[in-house]
């Protein structure tokens, strides 16, 4: 085996072990939090040796820093390379979808996440005050410009999306509260998921004014 086959099968593992840390991970500090997850209990939930994760991350808390960033960078990708001319309806609607998408396959992504916001985001507060305050400004600003065009309802164009935000990762952070109002003792359903994906979709978009809103059948 020569040196270019053998580093990439090298790069290929590297890149497996990283990604079922990741995912042990996440799932480990949903359920623990960062004081309670150890890198004990992630290697477990990994199936690797507790040595992979110190070598790949180095900390536990640079491994948490990986998982945040992880999640937000998937939350964010799908509102990216967007401009003026696109449609604000199937814009909305697609985002919301996305993020409902997530809600299911990833619940425990967003529970992390809402974990570190409760605890007062000790370890991503700069994050939140230049990155992903930038991204709001730069979404905020396209919805305005569609406002300003006539293509949409005036709108607090920052509130819609931290709206759009808590209407969608609801269903991820407090599964177990909809589960029990929807009588669903094994989980929330396919489903579940789509009646409340189609629903967030039309609120937000007769908000908006995109959806004209129908009388009320007496």
């Amino acid at each position: 085996m020569d040196q270019s086959t053998n580093g990439n099968a090298q790069g290929r593992i590297r890149l497996a072990n990283m990604e079922r840390i990741m995912k042990a991970a996440e799932k480990v500090f949903a359920e623990s939090g960062f004081r309670g997850a150890t890198t004990s209990a992630i290697a477990l939930e990994a199936d690797l040796p507790k040595a992979n994760i110190h070598y790949y991350f180095g900390t536990k808390e640079k491994l948490y820093r990986a998982v945040l960033d992880d999640i937000v960078d998937v939350w964010l990708s799908s509102f990216k390379g967007l401009g003026e001319s696109d449609d604000p309806a199937a814009t909305l609607s697609d985002y919301i979808r996305s993020k409902m998408e997530l809600s299911k396959s990833r619940p425990e992504a967003s529970r992390v996440f809402a974990n570190e916001l409760i605890r007062g985001a000790p370890r991503i507060n700069t994050y939140l005050s230049t990155e992903l305050k930038d991204w709001v400004d730069d979404k905020a600003a396209l919805i305005d410009t569609w406002i300003d065009q006539g293509k949409m309802a005036p709108v607090d164009s920052k509130h819609l999306i931290f709206h759009i935000w808590a209407l969608t990762q609801t269903w991820a952070d407090f599964e177990s509260q909809w589960s029990a109002i929807l009588g669903r003792e094994n989980g929330l359903t396919d489903e579940d998921f789509e009646v409340a994906t189609n629903n967030i979709i039309t609120t937000v978009l007769r908000t908006c004014g995109l959806i004209p809103v129908s009388a009320r059948q007496q």
